[in-house]
């Protein structure tokens, strides 16, 4: 037995309370988080895990019905712990040879939850942000549901008229009739809403947040051109902050603010940070990989849903690795080659869920543990030992090789700093 695998034994588990789900995910990223479990999460924990397999093969086979076995095992258990996944474009379908080309999981799991996804940058000393301004965690607020993400899109091949209709319930005919387009010819169409439950349940989350993390809170929509659509949010947003929040606000210092979003982006790169943006679904998507990249690398950024539960003062949260499945990676790893892949954000996915486990249970031992995993994180890299990308980061494209380690390597130098710090804490 290994000193580091001894030391494990000899410290004793946590017993976490209630069960997580855990959603399993594809290509490399499905690699990096069995070995995340097997080496950090269950030699610590006496934890009961839902399982559930959003690998790409299994989506097919059951028809996509395990994503929603997964979002509903989610409102139950209330914390739900994401791998990444794969989104099907065409090259997809015929990749995996797919019934159909299925949606997104992460839309349909945010649609059926209904929440606000916040994602922060995990700053890091030794590695430079691109953004040299930034000093401060930037949190993108971003609104799950709706828009893009559940719209209807469609492809006409010749000329027609392209028409949206409103039908109230329980009429025969549309009381609303708008003519978006008159083609001439070939083109494509979108129709896409939200509601008015949703964009307040999304406001009163960033209000909450902002309150939380005593920052400042800017929205950022582009009501000058989408006039009724995009200015239904700040009508929404300022009513509820001018009812419920102001006060909260001034007595800490801090501001709720609406800005053209293409104006809070060019001021985004010169601010030192220390805010909350809250944004559409695809504007948060862009954003804050955005962000991700400019604090050094798309895996140094945590992810989480946050969601209303049925009973008042009840929230859901579901943390997720806001990344791709890191595809080229995993067709080195299909060689036999090693690879130098970030596990970090997958890590976090865990941690953050583990938190919010411990803070609705109770139990501040499993909170300490899952800060402690994020401790080891940081630590490792800021002891020289880090993947290829981070190395790059610092050292340039011409990183040389022994400034980097494989992933393995890495996980590693975390699972025995980790060790040392469970063995402190005990």
């Amino acid at each position: 037995m290994s000193a580091d695998a001894s030391s494990t034994a000899a410290i004793q588990k946590i017993v976490v309370k209630n069960p997580v789900v855990d959603l399993d995910g594809d290509e490399m990223t499905r690699i990096i988080w069995q070995r995340i479990k097997d080496q950090l999460i269950l030699p610590y924990l006496d934890i009961d895990i839902k399982y559930y397999d959003l690998g790409m093969e299994n989506r097919d086979q059951t028809n996509d019905k395990v994503t929603l076995e997964a979002a509903e095992a989610i409102k139950k258990y209330k914390v739900g712990i994401k791998c990444a996944t794969i989104t099907p474009d065409n090259a997809r379908v015929k990749e995996f040879n797919l019934k159909q080309k299925w949606k997104s999981p992460n839309g349909t799991i945010r649609n059926i939850l209904n929440g606000t996804v916040f994602r922060e940058p995990i700053f890091i000393d030794n590695v430079p942000r691109l953004i040299p301004a930034w000093k401060k965690p930037i949190v993108i607020a971003r609104h799950a549901f709706g828009d893009q993400y559940k719209s209807a899109d469609f492809e006409m091949d010749g000329p027609g008229k392209f028409e949206v209709t409103f039908t109230p319930e329980g009429a025969s005919e549309p009381s609303i009739r708008h003519t978006v387009h008159d083609f001439k010819g070939p083109g494509v169409g979108l129709g896409m809403f939200n509601t008015h439950e949703s964009i307040t349940a999304f406001a009163h989350a960033c209000f909450k947040m902002a309150i939380d993390r005593k920052m400042p809170l800017y929205l950022g929509t582009k009501s000058t051109v989408i006039s009724t659509y995009d200015a239904y949010w700040d009508k929404i947003f300022i009513a509820l902050y001018e009812a419920e929040y102001k006060a909260d606000f001034e007595r800490l210092g801090i501001w709720y603010e609406h800005r053209l979003v293409d104006d809070m982006v060019a001021q985004l790169v010169k601010m030192e940070g220390g805010m909350i943006l809250a944004l559409g679904n695809m504007l948060g998507d862009i954003i804050s990989d955005l962000v991700a990249q400019g604090c050094g690398s798309l895996a140094l950024m945590s992810s989480v849903l946050v969601a209303k539960g049925e009973q008042p003062g009840d929230f859901i949260y579901e943390s997720e690795a806001a990344h791709g499945t890191v595809t080229r990676h995993f067709r080195q790893h299909q060689q036999g080659k090693t690879t130098s892949t970030n596990p970090v954000a997958s890590i976090y996915a865990w941690t953050r869920g583990l938190i919010h486990r411990a803070q609705l249970d109770g139990t501040p031992d499993l909170e300490a543990f899952a800060r402690n995993l994020e401790t080891a994180c940081i630590e490792s890299v800021k002891g020289g030992v880090m993947t290829k990308d981070l190395a790059i980061s610092i050292h340039g494209n011409d990183a040389a090789p022994e400034t980097y380690v494989s992933t393995n390597e890495y996980i590693t130098e975390v699972a025995r700093r980790l060790s040392a710090l469970q063995l402190q804490q005990n």
